[in-house]
């Protein structure tokens, strides 16, 4: 077991954290197919220069934080004026990085307070998701939140209600929702590439000390530097402690484990390529199997969702897996299997499999076919291919850039977001339910019309 990290100087661990979120936060690896198949190009989408300029702040400027920023600054017309943090050495880094003029904060409510601020992307640990975005959207900004939406399930009534009083964009970061794998396997499967859907299934595999969240605490952290009482916010107060501020992730007061950070990824592309509402039944277990260095969150997971017919699909049913204890690495997918195929759909490409009558490997079955072959002296067929390969064109700019595109588009215009607080809640909600079906050791219901537990 890695032990925790040494301590580093305060440029070395801001700038290792960005490149560790870039590396780990979400970036599929391209799946590999088989020798005979077809190969399609998947075409970029389009994008124009804005006319007018959007005023931007950030609020929490830790790895994934200013990953957003660095992607939100690459669409046209977008600037950063303003950060938030509760530790100096981000703020004076995002100086650094953006120029002296960017305005910096401990307190992300003098952020909300000015009239030349836009947007803001949400980017703290999780316990502060709902309030800072409700906050935002009531002082009349738009709101970028990272995924989960919410820390707990009962939390997201308030922030739907928030988006609809505040008539403000209000978008949720699970990037992965604007991808283009995400959108070819959608109109694949509506189009009955694979039959009727019955069973899917998500991995995701991580095997460092990155990925597992045990992230280098800088060497000039104390008191001073960190503002304690603002990290905590509403959650049980305790002596300062680096560790749960610095690994947040690994704490259930300010994060949401393994689920709240990578199953919710899956939901949200599973329900946008099935137009899905969510599950019924939420069952998961797992542990803490490596990672021991304090935490209270399991590095491994699975888990079993039931999913009942509804006007956009049959019933089918869904299995989830993280690890990030796993000897390969570096494995994330999504799978759907219907009744005629599968498909492995990542941000950047679709894999397309069409089943054969038999499977090769199958002694009996091969025996029996080959005796109704004689017996019926049936016609050879033309043979599809056994694999379509959809794949992202050159020049593609990631599923990261559309979803701030979607984002800042409907600033501008009032379009609509591709992931609105509604959609947030119904992926997130699973992921949640997950944690208490572990912790709990039971079965959750959820009814994911009313977005209730049951």
């Amino acid at each position: 077991m890695t032990s925790p990290g040494a301590p580093q100087s305060r440029r070395t661990f801001v700038g290792k954290l960005a490149a560790g979120a870039l590396a780990t936060g979400a970036m599929p690896t391209v799946l590999s197919a088989a020798a005979r198949r077809d190969v399609f190009t998947l075409a970029s989408h389009r994008y124009q220069s804005a006319n007018d300029q959007i005023q931007l702040a950030v609020i929490g400027a830790g790895g994934m934080g200013m990953a957003d920023v660095n992607t939100a600054l690459r669409v046209p017309g977008v600037k950063l004026v303003a950060v938030a943090d509760c530790y100096d050495g981000r703020l004076e880094r995002a100086k650094e990085l953006h120029g002296a003029d960017v305005s910096t904060t401990r307190d992300y409510r003098e952020i909300l307070a000015r009239d030349d601020i836009d947007a803001v992307i949400v980017g703290t640990p999780d316990h502060w998701h709902q309030k800072i975005s409700i906050d935002a959207l009531r002082a009349g900004k738009a709101v970028y939140c990272e995924k989960p939406m919410v820390h707990k399930i009962g939390q997201g009534a308030d922030l739907i209600r928030a988006q609809n009083e505040s008539g403000k964009t209000f978008q949720v970061g699970s990037q992965g929702m604007s991808s283009l794998g995400n959108e070819k396997a959608k109109a694949l499967l509506e189009d009955g590439a694979i039959g009727e859907l019955n069973y899917a299934e998500g991995f995701w595999a991580r095997n460092d000390p990155i990925g597992a969240w045990q992230y280098a605490i800088p060497e000039d952290e104390s008191e001073k530097t960190v503002d304690w009482d603002m990290f905590l916010g509403d959650a049980p107060k305790r002596p300062y402690d680096p560790l749960r501020i610095f690994r947040w992730r690994n704490y259930r007061d300010y994060g949401t484990g393994v689920s709240g950070d990578l199953f919710v990824h899956l939901f949200s592309s599973l329900h946008f390529v099935t137009s899905s509402k969510g599950p019924r039944k939420v069952m998961a277990q797992g542990g803490l199997r490596y990672w021991k260095d304090g935490r209270e969150v399991p590095d491994i997971l699975l888990g079993m969702f039931d999913y009942a017919e509804s006007d956009a699909h049959p019933p089918f049913n869904l299995s989830l897996r993280v690890n990030l204890v796993d000897g390969t690495s570096g494995t994330t997918f999504l799978r759907l299997v219907g009744s005629e195929g599968a498909m492995d759909v990542t941000w950047t490409e679709v894999v397309l499999r069409r089943n054969k009558a038999v499977s090769p490997t199958d002694v009996f079955l091969q025996m029996k076919s080959d005796e109704m072959d004689d017996a019926l002296e049936a016609r050879k067929q033309m043979l599809p291919p056994a694999e379509s390969v959809y794949v992202a064109e050159d020049g593609y700019m990631g599923a990261h850039f559309d979803h701030f595109m979607s984002f800042f588009r409907s600033v501008r215009e009032g379009t609509p977001v591709a992931e609105d607080a509604v959609f947030g809640l119904r992926a997130a909600a699973p992921a949640l339910a997950c944690n208490e079906s572990y912790f709990d050791e039971k079965v959750v219901e959820w009814d994911p019309e009313t977005m209730k537990v049951l």
